[in-house]
């Protein structure tokens, strides 16, 4: 099945594609599709070829497999790992940071001359 087309679909397409176009224009249109698909199995040959000349032999195809990057399951996996997580350990206290003064007025304020 490609696209969900199954067998009896694609002789019901036929067959409306007959009827409207007529036993005229219809073996033209048959030799246009029938070249259509020799170029795009050309084209495909063409890619793979160069995708083995430019990779090797040797390609693990699973790590170019675009799938592997679906969201979807990226989640599904981490969410049915049934591998145990290891408890997080407490995190130690943060240091208390000294609090700078309060502004009083008629004073400078700070500057930074490299924050400008």
């Amino acid at each position: 099945m490609i696209f969900g087309l199954t067998f009896e679909k694609l002789l019901v397409i036929g067959v409306i594609a007959a009827l409207l176009l007529g036993p005229d224009r219809l073996p033209k249109y048959a030799e246009m599709l029938a070249r259509a698909v020799k170029r795009g199995r050309e084209l495909l040959g063409t890619a793979k070829e160069r995708m083995q000349d430019e990779l090797g032999d040797d390609v693990d195809w699973r790590t170019l497999d675009p799938r592997q990057y679906d969201p979807r399951r990226i989640i599904r996996e981490a969410l049915l790992d049934d591998t145990p997580a290891r408890p997080a350990a407490p995190a130690a206290p943060a240091p208390v940071a000294a609090q700078p003064e309060a502004f009083r007025p008629g004073t400078v304020p700070p500057f930074d001359s490299e924050a400008t």
